[in-house]
């Protein structure tokens, strides 16, 4: 898949647009072979449906991905990944451990 073009910060449009290219060049290529018109507007409206369902699931990812985003906006991670103090468990509680003779 070509990289997103830098005039275009939203990657979904130009993922929808190289799908209607598509829809549009397949049915042209199947039609200059020698198939059926109809046969190639069957490919076209294929083409078309898969294309709006990408579209579709890809703009509820972005959606979904800016919810966590800005949940997790307040939480502090440290340079492992890690959540908060004590993400690793045990470290907070080292006052009550006696040392095993």
């Amino acid at each position: 898949m070509p990289a997103p073009s830098k005039r275009s910060p939203d990657s979904v449009s130009d993922v929808v647009r190289w799908g209607a290219f598509g829809c549009a060049l397949v049915p042209f290529v199947l039609i200059v072979s020698g198939t059926p018109v109809a046969g190639a507007a069957g490919v076209a409206a294929g083409l078309a449906a898969v294309t709006c369902a990408c579209r579709a699931l890809l703009r509820q990812s972005e959606r979904s991905a800016a919810r966590v985003r800005v949940r997790e906006a307040g939480r502090h991670r440290d340079r492992t990944g890690h959540m908060g103090a004590g993400a690793q468990g045990g470290g907070q509680y080292w006052e009550r451990r006696t040392p095993v003779d």
